[in-house]
């Protein structure tokens, strides 16, 4: 299998809150990347600098995020492509872009991938116990109606990873916690295993490569297709701070909620505004935006020794 395109050694980051490509046919417009359709059931699918927070797009880009957020990912689809095959078709963007295009804008935060089947089901595995998955425990004893032991404390490793998976909200609504028996019932119980088993087992697989860097993977959130064979691919991104909780390991520490280099640096400065988390979204000041795109750029370094600046 060819490996990822390779990129310029000192890229210059761009800055693109929306994609416009005339010529290309306009799929969907999602809270961070703009999907458009090529021919041969394929698809260009573009990561924007937009920043979404508690389910809502905000105003302002984060520079450079789309270009760090499709590194990342690229970066795990080939690390883990002997595990689960990917979206990727490994094809340059180059090849595909309309004429007159910006190729530095688009190249580095752009793919072009299969056209797959979307699995109507976020694939949520947790391994550390964190954010709603606390709450739920504190509240119930349980995560996602599985029974876990008594005394745990925040930010615990768990005994062994769990698949908690969610419902796909549509665009302005919050995604939904369902357990693994809704899931079954949506989707099969065959395909179902099959995902649980895929995402536990990526997730296993890039926790200790992380955890050899330094990065602690607390939880992360995986999206699925099929093809037209019935295969099972990962797809959309894996493994980013977008999908993920990434901490540092020499500041993890338990019964403390840990520093991270996700978005939680956003999430934390919004949760000190008068806020009702319902669109439209507020504006960013200069320093959390800097800080967002500093620990973008950390989690790109240390996991994939890539830089941008």
């Amino acid at each position: 299998m060819a490996g990822p395109v390779p990129f310029p050694e000192t890229p210059v980051p761009t800055t693109l809150h929306t994609a416009e490509l005339p010529g290309l046919p306009l799929l969907h417009r999602g809270k961070v990347r703009d999907v458009f359709e090529l021919p041969g059931k394929r698809l260009l699918m573009v990561a924007s600098d937009r920043l979404s927070a508690f389910d809502v797009v905000l105003p302002d880009p984060i520079p450079g995020k789309g270009e760090m957020l499709c590194q990342i990912s690229n970066f795990w689809f080939d690390k883990t492509a002997h595990l689960v095959p990917n979206h990727l078709t490994h094809e340059p963007v180059s090849s595909v872009l309309p004429e007159g295009t910006d190729l530095a804008l688009y190249e580095r935060r752009s793919v072009v991938t299969k056209r797959l089947r979307p699995v109507p089901v976020e694939a949520i595995v947790r391994g550390y116990l964190i954010g709603s998955g606390w709450k739920d425990y504190q509240r119930t004893g349980a995560v996602c109606e599985i029974r876990l032991p008594d005394g745990l404390r925040q930010a615990e490793r768990l005994p062994q990873p769990i698949f908690t998976p969610s419902s796909k909200a549509a665009p302005g609504e919050h995604d939904q916690n369902i357990s693994f028996d809704t899931m079954v019932a949506q989707v099969g119980a065959e395909l179902a295993e099959q995902i649980r088993a895929a995402t536990l087992q990526i997730y296993k697989f890039a926790a200790r490569h992380a955890r050899e860097r330094g990065i602690i993977i607390a939880d992360t959130k995986l999206e699925f297709g099929l093809d037209d064979n019935g295969v099972l691919h990962v797809m959309d991104e894996m493994l980013t701070p977008d999908s993920s909780r990434f901490w540092p390991a020499d500041q993890y520490e338990v019964g403390t909620s840990p520093p991270s280099y996700d978005k939680q640096f956003v999430r934390d400065y919004l949760e000190t505004l008068d806020w009702d988390k319902t669109a439209p979204g507020p504006r960013l000041p200069a320093d959390v935006i800097e800080g967002t795109r500093a620990k973008y750029a950390e989690a790109l370094d240390k996991l994939a020794d890539i830089r941008l600046d």
